[in-house]
């Protein structure tokens, strides 16, 4: 699995994971936007961990300019 975020794309992911994981654990939503955020989480969150998104690949974006990132 090669890379295809930049290092941007990864801090922009902790951050919607940071922000979606305090609404949803601070229960400033509630109900279907409570899963949402969860959900939102969880992908951006992973997403940027493990610098890869399968959207990306399948659109054939790719973000780092390093052949090696």
């Amino acid at each position: 699995m090669k890379h295809n975020l930049s290092t941007l794309d990864r801090i922009i992911r902790f951050l919607i994971a940071i922000i979606a994981s305090i609404l949803a654990l601070f229960k400033v939503v509630s109900g279907v936007w409570l899963i949402v955020m969860g959900i939102i989480a969880f992908l951006a969150f992973f997403t940027a961990l493990f610098r890869f998104c399968i959207v990306y690949a399948l659109l054939g974006i790719k973000t780092c300019k390093d052949e090696n990132c």
